[in-house]
């Protein structure tokens, strides 16, 4: 099976060389990516365009941020050739993934979420759950040491359990950052903080990991905020993720600018060792 994978970024990159090192035939393409993907894909097969490693594969794993989910399909449309294995493997909404389905009706099209961190040399590495009825036509990721599960449920099963995880786990971390916030801005935070390290302490172990290791994570986090709104859709509860994906905003542009004082140094301070 050749297997492409797009794109490599942190996760694709990693996927990619656990997929490599484990002996399967992988190929990845630089087009349209800068230094960063080119380091990571150092010793991998590359081809010179995304259209040319797309009518290679037999089997695509499409592995980016959220909001190029549906236009990567339509690219790739055209070129794909006809049967091929088409996993997205993003953190989008049923709907959303179902849209990208309906682009590619030629393809054997599979429905993936993928739950925990960029696997590394060792290790198990992230979960892939897969629904649709192609899900099963994978199997073989798991000999190359990916961690493929099919669960039962058609195309947007998987997404929506990884709308649902990531509603709650990266939705903690959103209000755990907005109530700090709030608290510095009131002059609450060192009582906050003591409150918390005393009464709920796991919760603060919690919030030490995973507010500092998302700022340079929350540029991409913003689409996947808007994902899980619309995955709610017209409940009440749909406004909650829409709202975070704003703080998520604010966050990245503090972080790219890089202010001495400003939300991103404040939760720094925060959540430093004491």
């Amino acid at each position: 099976m050749r297997i492409a994978v797009i794109a490599p970024g942190a996760m694709g990159a990693a996927v990619a060389r656990r997929l490599h090192d484990r002996g399967a035939t992988i190929a990845v393409t630089l087009d349209g990516r800068g230094a960063g993907s080119a380091a990571r894909a150092a010793g991998l097969t590359r081809f010179d365009t995304e259209a040319e490693l797309a009518f290679w594969a037999d089997a695509v794993l499409a592995i980016l941020p959220p909001g190029e989910a549906l236009n990567l399909g339509r690219r790739l449309a055209p070129v794909l050739r006809p049967g091929v294995l088409y996993a997205d493997c993003n953190a989008v909404s049923p709907q959303t993934v179902r849209d990208v389905a309906a682009a590619l009706p030629t393809t054997r099209f599979v429905d993936a979420g993928i739950i925990g961190g960029p696997p590394g040399a060792t290790g198990p590495g992230p979960r892939f759950y897969a629904s649709g009825v192609h899900a099963h036509e994978l199997n073989a990721l798991a000999g190359w040491g990916i961690d493929w599960r099919p669960i039962s449920g058609d195309i947007g099963a998987a997404s929506a359990l990884k709308m649902s995880y990531a509603g709650i786990t990266k939705g903690l971390t959103a209000l755990g950052s907005a109530m700090v916030l709030g608290a510095e801005a009131s002059g609450a935070a060192a009582a906050l903080h003591a409150e918390l390290t005393a009464s709920q302490p796991e919760l603060m172990r919690y919030f030490a990991r995973s507010v500092p290791d998302m700022f340079d994570k929350a540029y991409r986090w913003v689409a996947e905020m808007e994902e899980i709104s619309a995955f709610l859709g017209e409940t009440p509860a749909s406004g909650i993720h829409a709202a975070m994906a704003r703080l998520y905003e604010e966050l990245a542009l503090d972080r790219a600018a890089g202010t001495a004082e400003g939300p991103v140094a404040q939760l720094a301070a925060f959540f430093a060792p004491r």
